[in-house]
């Protein structure tokens, strides 16, 4: 049972991603997690009040499928796949994240400073949470897709936009953990 719940090998996981994206490529289908909210809208009939959501929206069903199989996944995986090993970080990493007071149960990849029950609705973590997503959702869409599709199908394909959107999407993170977030928390 023990090998089970350690990760797949990369000479594993790296080319059944890899099969994946080829046959995506093969059927002319794109790999990315944004799409879907503009599907969901335009299912949602906001088509009546953007034009950007006017569209056949079942042509991008299948997309669906791969965010249910997503949740499906990560449901099973939290709840049968997981080991009793707790969270290894750089020590200088947990350094940073423990003076920020985001770093109080090591077992976690979540911090109970933000996702906690009795934290969450907090005005200021409620803000730094609906901040945050209106602000990946407008970066999402200014950049023409989201980190994965980015990352893993664009590039892949060679997409000149892809790369750039990946090289913005790492200086925003550096520039979100050195200087945005100690001067938030």
């Amino acid at each position: 049972m023990e090998a089970i719940l350690n990760p797949w090998p990369w000479y594993v996981s790296g080319p059944l991603l890899a099969g994946i994206l080829a046959t995506m490529l093969y059927l002319g289908k794109t790999f990315g997690f944004s799409s879907n909210f503009r599907t969901i809208c335009a299912m949602g009939g906001a088509g009546k009040f953007s034009s950007f959501f006017d569209y056949d929206w079942k042509q991008d069903s299948w997309n669906l499928l791969f965010l249910v199989g997503t949740v499906i996944g990560a449901l099973i995986a939290s709840q049968f796949l997981m080991n009793d090993h707790s969270v290894i970080l750089n020590p200088n990493t947990e350094a940073a994240l423990k003076s920020f007071g985001l770093l109080g149960n090591a077992d976690s990849y979540v911090p109970g400073l933000l996702f906690d029950s009795e934290n969450i609705f907090k005005p200021k973590i409620l803000a730094v949470l609906i901040g945050g997503g209106i602000l990946i959702g407008f970066g999402t869409r200014y950049a023409g897709g989201c980190t994965s599709g980015h990352a893993i199908s664009g590039l892949s394909n060679l997409q000149w936009p892809s790369l750039i959107a990946v090289i913005g999407f790492f200086i925003g993170g550096l520039v979100m953990t050195h200087f945005l977030m100690p001067m938030i928390f």
